[in-house]
């Protein structure tokens, strides 16, 4: 009788989680990945039960100096967190630059664009000659790497190539295969792009 009781406990406290709140000061947002219409395009529903609850958006305790509307990036562990202030952030599942690929420091955002189009740089299809058919551009649609939105990432130098953007390929997140990029689910980049504004301060740990 005892289990039983336990085994109800559980299920219960597990929904509750999955629902909203955790028991850890989280709230999750696991039920924001349901198909959207967007700008005429439709994306599709995400198999969120798919990806690791960790790298569901959720909104978490974070202790941070940095003003709210700053986006810090951990590589590491594959988040990135939307400063909110008060103590907490937005935190994202991300992708991150494969081995070779990889990047640290400060940048902002100069530019913001809804279904951005996408062009491979010349390194890129040097590397895969296959790409040259885009060095035009790669018209926007639920196959261009840059999803939905992209918002691009710039220092003293002008533009560094970086983006932080969207990314039909939901299973790569929480996975270091980009190309230097941070990569985000569709549903978490359009979230991201309304919360951010031009001029944001990112930073790359």
């Amino acid at each position: 009788m005892r289990m039983k009781s336990f085994a109800i406990v559980a299920a219960l406290a597990l929904s509750t989680a999955i629902a909203g709140c955790s028991a850890i000061g989280s709230q999750l947002f696991s039920n924001n990945y349901g198909a959207v219409t967007d700008a005429g395009y439709q994306l599709p529903r995400i198999p969120i039960e798919k990806v690791p609850m960790k790298y569901h958006r959720q909104e978490v305790d974070y202790d941070t100096k940095e003003k709210p509307g700053t986006i810090i990036v951990d590589t590491q562990n594959k988040f990135l967190y939307f400063v909110e202030g008060d103590g907490l952030a937005m935190r994202y599942g991300i992708g991150v630059g494969r081995e070779g690929f990889e990047w640290h420091g400060t940048a902002h955002i100069a530019l913001k664009r809804e279904w951005p189009t996408w062009t491979p740089p010349s390194q890129m299809i040097h590397r895969q000659p296959e790409l040259a058919k885009f060095a035009d551009g790669m018209e926007p649609g639920l196959k261009n790497p840059l999803g939905a939105r992209a918002m691009y990432l710039f220092n003293k130098g002008g533009d560094m190539g970086y983006r932080l953007h969207g990314s039909p390929e939901w299973n790569s997140i929480g996975k270091a295969m980009s190309s230097g990029c941070i990569r985000l689910m569709n549903q978490d980049i359009i979230d991201l792009y309304d919360r951010t504004s031009v001029g944001a301060k990112v930073i790359v740990l």
